[in-house]
């Protein structure tokens, strides 16, 4: 457009209202307190007035709308804009400094970049979320120097401070007045409307490639009077709140920000100190950034204070790391914005009173992450008013639904989170909440082991407290998704009952995860728990529970070679059992009893107790527990060589498990019979019934078993000189002893293959 194109548009739109309105000049001057000559200089573009209150005033006396008025101020504003000289308009660049030590971030870096080129017929609005100290400035900034290029009409920056604890967030006329000023509008020009002065920098802003960081933003209603309307623009916004409003009415693209992964974490600490320092100390370099949890603002405090005393060793600054309680003092300096603490409040501050109790108590939540329905248990209300809590904390960035259903605090957040449940939360109230969540916990548990094995005998465990709705198992495969995906949670719950003296909780929790350990082969776990366990149930007066106790620990042992320990145990249930009168639990112990010495070897012991723990069974008519003892002693005489009454026993128990409904008995004595089978030199039939044990037990997901029968079914088809079916057998067995970290069967199965591909 020619220098008075926007004076002539200007004057078109003006003279065209007044025509409309069939006022003479002169009516019009009287209404306007302006002279006639004057107005018919204005309405002809003859001059343009230079405040705007002097047109919006001709405006109203011609009877203009309000879009009108709108449509009326735009142009007057690219008019005045014209005639005060286009040509020498200033350039801003309000950009500060970049960071001196940015590293990693590529990811995010060409995220941001590919929104260029993906929407070209729109102005890109990159929203970069994350919490406290994250880095969402420092990506912002480092993105836009590297690509000044892009922008030659300039940059506009602006904290918005929309969590500064010092003051209130930046209104966004105020932010507009700055930009127009900074674009080189008189600040007698720029009208006193809101409205009106986001219009007029729309209008100076068109056309122009620009770049504008709306840095620390509160909300969307913050920003959205400061997006440009232009597609030569692009807009750079960070935020601690993931705002969703602008990606769904605006277009914005979503920039997640996470923790730096470790090698861009050890490139950050490699900006701030020299290589020979770090590569001194590997490992308390790994510690630091550890300790650090991957996030950029304490690793740059902890490089602050090593640069800051180059006398002390990097192992020295993680040992004040080392304590986790201590940790966020060890992290804390004078300077607000990089003490961590200080910027973690600035987004708790901003909690609802309900939302910062949840925040509290999610703080104290044992385990890597929690579900929702635990969350709802832990806070004490429904799932659906716990989801809005959780949202409304990931909407702050300080959870992340990592997966559906399931939410995690950053390391130094938690910390945070349960200092200020500790702060700001009775104790009884703290108390009551993990109550809760132990109890869901529990019973969700409960419910999933009675799943896993509806045979074994249970134990009593009360109603739920006040508040818990345990989460439903209807199902095999649902049961052992939940253990797989909260053991971990569970195995931390029952530490933090055992710190705080809830005895009965511990050992139940002991309980509840057994039967979920030994199917998957979780040795250490399961001795761990058991330990646990074992130490709360001394305190309580119940020598049933004691000795069940015992003699689960005995057999933990057991599975883990602690043979002499493990017998001490048994002996220790035994002698419990046979005091409080307890026939079924002397049988149960006679059963471990016979497992433990035939894994050392002495089959005629193992046959011994075998056949104790069949004779007690058989008088309880407990027939389930009969047939698992015939399937036992059957066992016992093949591996002392007597085939012919292994082979009367195991079909035996064969029958009674199948005419019981038992599958898992049906499974292991499958195996049984297969494995004399085999022996009898009878490999056909072997075959058969492994391959039918192994169906059995993938239904039942006893991945252990299931290894330990895929490896018998290759020998058996190797006997027959099926060498690919043993091939494929043995390959599968191999996995699975690979993630039950079972080495020695790991060893045997590789020469195994080793051979048969000699053979082959």
């Amino acid at each position: 457009m020619a220098l008075s194109a926007h004076v002539d548009a200007f004057a078109r739109a003006l003279s065209e209202l007044k025509r409309r309105s069939g006022r003479s000049y002169r009516t019009l001057g009287e209404r306007t307190g302006l002279s006639s000559s004057g107005l018919h200089r204005f309405c002809q573009g003859l001059a343009v007035p230079e405040h705007f209150e002097v047109v919006a005033r001709i405006a109203r006396a011609c009877g203009a709308t309000k879009a009108e008025l709108v449509e009326l101020h735009r142009l007057w504003a690219m008019a005045t804009s014209e005639t005060a000289g286009a040509h020498d308009d200033p350039v801003a660049r309000q950009l500060p400094a970049p960071p001196a030590r940015f590293a990693g971030r590529e990811r995010e870096l060409e995220h941001v970049t590919a929104a260029l080129a993906a929407q070209p017929a729109a102005v890109v609005i990159s929203a970069i979320s994350g919490a406290g100290g994250i880095g969402k400035t420092w990506l912002a900034l480092h993105w836009a120097h590297r690509n000044l290029h892009l922008f030659p009409d300039g940059q506009l920056h602006v904290d918005l401070r929309g969590f500064d604890p010092t003051g209130s967030p930046v209104p966004p006329e105020a932010a507009v007045r700055g930009f127009l000023e900074a674009m080189g509008v008189a600040p007698a020009t720029i009208p006193t409307d809101p409205q009106a002065q986001a219009g007029l920098y729309r209008s100076v802003i068109a056309g122009r490639r620009m770049l504008v960081v709306l840095d620390n933003a509160r909300d969307t209603a913050q920003v959205v009077p400061l997006l440009p309307g232009s597609p030569t623009c692009t807009v750079l916004i960070t935020s601690r709140r993931r705002l969703t409003r602008l990606v769904t009415a605006h277009g914005a693209r979503q920039v997640d920000l996470d923790v730096l992964p470790h090698h861009e974490a050890r490139n950050l600490l490699a900006r701030h100190l020299d290589a020979d320092r770090l590569a001194a100390d590997p490992r308390a370099v790994d510690d630091l950034i550890a300790f650090c949890a991957g996030l950029p603002l304490a690793l740059g405090i902890v490089a602050a204070r090593a640069t800051s005393h180059p006398e002390f060793s990097l192992a020295a600054l993680a040992d004040e790391l080392r304590d986790h309680a201590g940790r966020l003092d060890a992290l804390n300096i004078d300077d607000a914005e990089a003490n961590l603490r200080a910027v973690f409040s600035w987004s708790y501050r901003a909690l609802a009173e309900r939302t910062a109790t949840a925040f509290g108590l999610l703080g104290l939540a044992p385990g890597p992450d929690i579900g929702l329905p635990a969350a709802a248990a832990l806070i004490g209300t429904s799932t659906a008013e716990a989801r809005v809590r959780l949202r409304d904390l990931e909407a702050e960035s300080l959870v992340q639904e990592h997966t559906p259903g399931r939410y995690r605090m950053h390391d130094l957040v938690r910390l945070y989170a349960a200092e200020r449940a500790a702060g700001d939360l009775a104790e009884p109230v703290r108390d009551e909440a993990l109550t809760r969540l132990l109890d869901f916990y529990l019973h969700t548990a409960y419910t999933g082991d009675r799943v896993l094995d509806p045979y074994r005998p249970p134990i009593l465990i009360g109603r739920p407290v006040t508040g818990v709705a345990p989460h439903p198992l209807p199902d095999l495969v649902r049961a052992v998704a939940w253990f797989e995906v909260e053991h971990a949670n569970l195995m931390e719950a029952q530490q933090l009952a055992a710190r705080h003296g809830w005895h009965t909780s511990t050992w139940r929790l002991g309980w509840v995860m057994h039967t979920f350990h030994y199917r998957q082969r979780h040795r250490r776990d399961n001795l761990a728990t058991w330990r646990t366990a074992v130490a709360a149930v001394e305190h309580l007066d119940d020598p049933g529970d004691q000795a069940r106790a015992h003699r689960r620990l005995g057999v933990a042992l057991l599975d883990v070679g602690e043979h002499r320990d493990g017998l001490a145990n048994l002996h220790r249930a035994l002698d419990l059992f046979r005091r409080a009168g307890d026939v079924a639990g002397q049988a149960r112990t006679h059963e471990a009893f016979a497992a433990a010495w035939d894994q050392q070897g002495d089959s005629e012991r193992a046959l011994k107790h075998a056949y104790e723990a069949l004779e007690l069974y058989r008088g309880l008519d407990d027939r389930t527990r009969e047939a698992n003892m015939l399937n036992s002693v059957g066992w016992y005489h093949a591996v002392l060589g007597d085939l012919t009454r292994a082979a009367e026993y195991c079909t035996a128990a064969l029958e009674l498990h199948r005419r019981i409904g038992y599958a898992d008995g049906v499974a292991y004595t499958l195996s049984s019979v297969g494995h004399i089978a085999h022996r009898t030199g009878d490999h056909a039939r072997a075959v058969g019934h492994f391959r039918e044990a192994i169906a059995v037990l993938r239904s039942l997901n006893d991945r252990g078993e299931e290894a330990s029968t895929l490896d018998q079914l290759a020998q058996a088809h190797s006997a027959l000189g099926q060498h690919d079916e043993a091939r494929e057998a043995w390959s599968q067995a191999l996995e699975l002893y690979h993630s039950q970290h079972r080495t020695a069967e790991v060893l045997e199965v590789r020469s195994r293959l080793a051979a048969i591909d000699t053979v082959a």
